[in-house]
């Protein structure tokens, strides 16, 4: 079976501008997923751009790089759109982890857990447990419950939540769908705390706080 890993690193970033090659604790963010993969039980790894800057970078801790068009690399471009053109351009492959360079806390057992995962599945993504909060909406009404009869949390079923971290598929399922996941799907559990993604100023603080501990 032949696993290949790709980060999609596209160079236009509304909220944190070059945000994939920022620097966090020293060294440029896409690292740390390119790292985290390069250490995983995938037989190659590689970086989707439009943005030269990022394939340098990129080529620089080990990635193989695929240039990603333009048409598909705008502001309302979909990953699956990517995705498939990885798949247009690697056609040996059997199983594909799509991994986000905003997760820098992802690690290799991580993804090495949805590798093993997939031989039952026809997808796989990473997600954290929540237990049920009270939410709003934007027009501060309550977001599916009553103030009248507001739940008790340890009666509420807990949720699961995609972290953004990773999703593999079985390049059967993707060619047939377009889509990173479908068929029998299988949920790889993450911590919380390893579950931040970084898209805003405020998260990459937070990131950093948490390194540097």
């Amino acid at each position: 079976m032949n696993i290949k890993a790709v980060i999609l690193a596209r160079g236009g970033s509304k909220g944190i501008p070059k945000k994939n090659i920022i620097d966090l604790n020293g060294k440029p963010l896409i690292s740390y997923t390119i790292e985290a993969a390069k250490n995983s039980n995938v037989d190659s790894f590689w970086v989707s751009t439009d943005c030269p800057e990022i394939a340098e970078v990129s080529l620089e801790y080990g990635a193989g790089i695929v240039e990603r068009p333009k048409d598909i690399s705008g502001d309302h471009s979909k990953s699956d759109e990517a995705l498939l053109h990885f798949a247009q351009e690697h056609t040996d492959f059997d199983v594909l982890v799509f991994i986000q360079p905003t997760s820098p806390l992802l690690t290799a057992q991580d993804i090495n857990v949805g590798i093993d995962m997939i031989t039952n599945y026809d997808s796989v993504f990473s997600a954290y447990k929540e237990h049920w909060i009270p939410r709003w909406n934007i027009d501060k009404t309550p977001h599916g419950w009553n103030v009248q009869n507001r739940p008790m949390r340890q009666y509420q079923a807990e949720k699961w939540v995609e972290n953004g971290a990773f999703y593999i598929t079985t390049r059967e399922q993707l060619l047939s769908s377009g889509l990173r996941y479908g068929g029998k799907i299988g949920i790889a559990e993450m911590s919380l705390s390893r579950s931040f993604q970084i898209d805003t100023f405020e998260d990459l603080e937070l990131i950093r706080k948490i390194l540097d501990k």
